[in-house]
């Protein structure tokens, strides 16, 4: 598992969002995410740094930016 905060998240995030290899976000219910990607690979982050409100921003972006966003906790 990687820890970061969200800057350093996003900032590694960033380039994947532009070439359709994210397939798809996991937020478990402990607050940790998951990148699925179209090849099978996963990567699993802590954020160490923000709020909740703040993580549901931000995968409400991804949402926006057209990726498949699941959130545990909201089953959605």
């Amino acid at each position: 598992m990687n820890k970061c905060s969200l800057s350093d998240f996003m900032q590694t995030l960033s380039p994947w969002l532009s070439n359709d290899y994210l397939r798809k976000v996991y937020l478990d219910d402990k607050g940790h995410i998951l990148l699925l990607f179209r090849d099978g690979v996963q990567d699993v982050y802590h954020i160490e740094d923000c709020t909740d409100e703040q993580l549901r921003e931000m995968l409400e972006d991804l949402k926006k930016k057209g990726i498949s966003v699941e959130d545990s906790r909201t089953n959605t």
